[in-house]
């Protein structure tokens, strides 16, 4: 009876490879892996051709779904090669890690779902700023040996060799000397994992296995070697708290397996380890050839002249520095040198297509799962919607039948919380028959279905109990009209008749005008949608009569006596629910609004942006005539009114667009003749209102102000307080004004002291 220790790194292809090797030479009656016990029956998928990596196993708690951890496989994992292996051969496999049942039990496993490290990653191997030699010892021997990082020196001595009992006896033996002499104690969840590792293998020992292979953390491997006796392990273990779990496998990608997604286990180039594992001897050219395919794409130069260029400089620089073969340092650096000029912009596109890469892993149907993300499975296959990790665009007409589904499926997932579709609204296009959606799968999801899966066994059921929930929940007319809008375009009639009259209760004891405005636009989208998806939107005009009906009674009265950043707030609701009311495009609606804007803005007791804001409105549509509009504007910045007052007015009247003051020579007239006669004190005070009024108009509208002021002989007097005007300071301060007016400014002839 002998037991075979195999210290790994998690998704390393050198380790995997010698790790199937020594595998085949061993040929063992028993393979122990480290991972969830709790997915023992899962193993077995590994040897469906339909799964293909990289997935991950997730394992949760189904009471609370958030409460749950992955457990990531690459190709290259050892752990998945083992697991292939035992799969194909008939060899019992299981798994050997402290079970999840007794970590998620604990309180602070309550947290949203991690990354679990599938082979009880330590902190020597993941890295601690906090003591080199004792928290990183790892990092000190790479040093040592002449490597700046742990992950260079460990593709160097491990991860390019191809033999296999000799590198797992390397590695026992430095991992033995790591944890003798340098490595800090493990904490107590270490030596709990560990104690229910030897556990583990006594009991293969007790069922007759003869040759028992452990497949586990380089880190592990002396605690494994030298077994305690069984009662102080079972010491160890005693009293753990236990909670009932499930697992299921669900895809992954390789951006996941990076760092940079937040997994200790992670490797910095997935995309770089798979061709080290698919083409281990000329990984090298594999890897610069897809850099010569990725750079073309883009329209960049790259020749196979190039590529062999690149690889002979990578080989001479390992050579260099006394390494058996190119690295992923020394190919990045020919790559720099050779292909991109030592330009970075290049290099980032390479990490994220090559060193990264967006590859998903499948899994199959018949892996075992709740009801929802089954239907969800289903429904993709259907519609012909591939499940991809890396972003891709998706246009759909409306009018044929399969693009709504596909709508509509993607709408009540975003309702679900899996916003695997983000809709984008595309420059130059437009029309209610049209969407484009921007698409990318998150392994993140599948955690997202499962909690999904209380309100229901499909996507249309789950949609609507959740869509039900939230609007028992609302308790304000925008929360429910923006649920309204999400609820028709998923196509849930059922939770249509509860929101509309959730909407029509709620409207009728809501006194804030501000929100029966906000209210409007969603509707409205609702109405112009309805006729797009064959949805009855009866009831919805119903209430949209309503609550026009009561904001236009409201608003005369609700903008009195209001402080500028409400007004400033209200402004913004105003302009969206008048879209809202002219798209609805309904006579009677139409004219209670622009009367409760003309009362608005014929009071002067009114809040002076909003006043300024409904004569804009009524302007613009017809409701004033050029007369009565100059005749406001000439009230509004008389020197009766005080200039703060003036400032907001005409802060709301002209904000957002600039042709007012370009195509009205009246009203260019009164704006500048009213600047011109201010005080200094006054102006000096108006500057940042008046700034942030023209500073938001386009550059070729401020342009064409600039012109319009200067060939009208406009001129802003600049009056010193004491003394006469430094020229020359003056002119210091003239490229600044030029670029803030838009255009020129240049200093008068002294004797008048004013500037252009």
């Amino acid at each position: 009876m002998s037991v075979h220790l195999f210290g790994i790194r998690h998704h390393g292809p050198g380790c995997a490879r010698s790790l199937a090797q020594a595998l085949q030479a061993l040929q063992p009656d028993c393979i122990l892996i480290e991972g969830p016990p709790e997915a023992d029956e899962l193993i077995g998928f590994a040897a469906d051709p339909a799964i293909k990596p990289p997935v991950a196993l997730l394992v949760y708690v189904p009471a609370t779904p958030q409460r749950a951890v992955f457990y990531p496989f690459a190709e290259f994992s050892p752990e998945w090669q083992a697991m292939r292996y035992a799969t194909a051969n008939g060899v019992p496999v299981r798994f050997c890690d402290l079970p999840q049942a007794h970590r998620l039990a604990e309180p602070e496993a309550a947290a949203p779902a991690a990354d679990e490290s599938t082979a009880g990653q330590s902190e020597s191997e993941s890295g601690c700023d906090t003591d080199e030699l004792h928290e990183d010892p790892l990092q000190w021997l790479a040093n040592a040996a002449g490597f700046s990082d742990t992950d260079t020196w460990w593709d160097h001595l491990v991860e390019q060799r191809s033999d296999s009992l000799d590198l797992f006896a390397a590695i026992a033996e430095m991992m033995t000397t790591v944890r003798t002499d340098i490595a800090a104690p493990p904490d107590l969840r270490e030596q709990q994992r560990e104690a229910w590792m030897r556990n583990a293998i006594r009991l293969a020992e007790k069922q007759g296995h003869q040759r028992i292979a452990v497949v586990c953390g380089a880190y592990h491997v002396p605690a494994l070697a030298t077994m305690p006796s069984a009662k102080s392990d079972n010491d160890l273990l005693k009293g753990l708290p236990k909670v009932k779990l499930a697992a299921t496998w669900t895809p992954w990608s390789y951006g996941r397996l990076a760092f940079r997604s937040g997994y200790g286990a992670g490797v910095t180039a997935p995309g770089w380890y798979h061709h080290m594992w698919s083409h281990p001897a000329q990984a090298s050219l594999y890897w610069l050839t897809d850099v010569a395919i990725l750079l073309r794409k883009h329209d960049l130069d790259a020749s196979s002249a190039s590529i062999i260029e690149a690889v002979r400089l990578a080989d001479t620089l390992a050579a260099m520095r006394e390494r058996p073969r190119a690295g992923l340092g020394e190919l990045q650096e020919a790559v720099r040198a050779v292909f991109c000029y030592d330009s970075d912009t290049p290099l980032r596109l390479i990490h994220d297509a090559l060193l990264i890469n967006d590859r998903l892993g499948e899994v199959p149907q018949g892996v075992p799962t709740l009801p929802l993300p089954q239907d969800v499975q289903t429904q993709q296959k259907r519609l012909r919607l591939p499940v991809k990790a890396d972003h891709s665009q998706l246009e759909l007409d409306l009018r044929q039948p399969a693009h709504l589904e596909k709508s509509v499926l993607l709408h009540r997932l975003a309702l679900l919380g899996v916003d695997w579709g983000r809709a984008e609204r595309v420059s130059g296009k437009s029309g209610t028959f049209h969407e484009w959606w921007r698409l990318a799968w998150e392994p993140e999801y599948a955690i997202r279905l499962i909690e999904a899966n209380v309100w229901g066994g499909t996507v249309e059921a789950a949609a609507t109990g959740k869509a039900v929930s939230q609007a028992n929940e609302a308790s304000t007319l925008p929360e429910l009209t923006a649920l309204i809008e999400q609820v028709l375009l998923a196509d849930l009639p059922q939770a249509v008749d509860l929101l509309m009259q959730r909407i029509q209760e709620v409207g009728a004891l809501t006194p804030d005008v501000g929100f029966m405005l906000a209210a409007l636009p969603p509707l409205a989208s609702v109405m112009r949608y309805g006729s797009v998806r064959g949805t009855d939107t009866s009831a919805i005009g119903q209430v949209v009569d309503g609550l026009v009906t009561r904001a236009c009674i409201a608003l005369p009265f609700g903008v009195l006596g209001m402080a500028d950043e409400p007004a400033a707030e209200l402004v913004r609701q105003l302009i969206a629910a008048d879209r809202a009311i002219r798209l609805i495009q309904e006579e009677a609606l139409l004219d209670a609004w622009f009367g409760a804007l003309d009362q608005v803005a014929g009071n002067e007791l009114s809040h002076p942006l909003i006043s300024g804001r409904c004569a804009r409105i009524l302007s613009e549509q017809g409701h004033w005539d050029q007369e009565r509009t100059a005749r406001a504007l000439a009230l509004r910045c008389s020197h009766a009114s005080a200039p703060l007052a003036s400032g907001n007015w005409l802060e709301g009247f002209l904000q957002g667009s600039a042709a007012l003051l370009l195509h009205n020579d009246s009203l260019w007239s009164l704006v500048n003749n009213w600047i011109n006669r201010l005080d200094p004190d006054s102006f000096v005070e108006l500057l940042p209102l008046l700034r942030r009024t023209f500073g938001a108009f386009e550059a070729p509208e401020r342009r064409q102000l600039s012109e319009r002021a200067g060939s009208a002989g406009g001129t802003l007097v600049i009056t010193a307080s004491a003394g006469s005007v430094d020229e020359a300071r003056a002119r210091l301060v003239l490229p600044v004004l030029g670029m803030i007016l838009g255009g020129s400014a240049a200093l008068s002839t002294p004797e008048t002291s004013h500037v252009a």
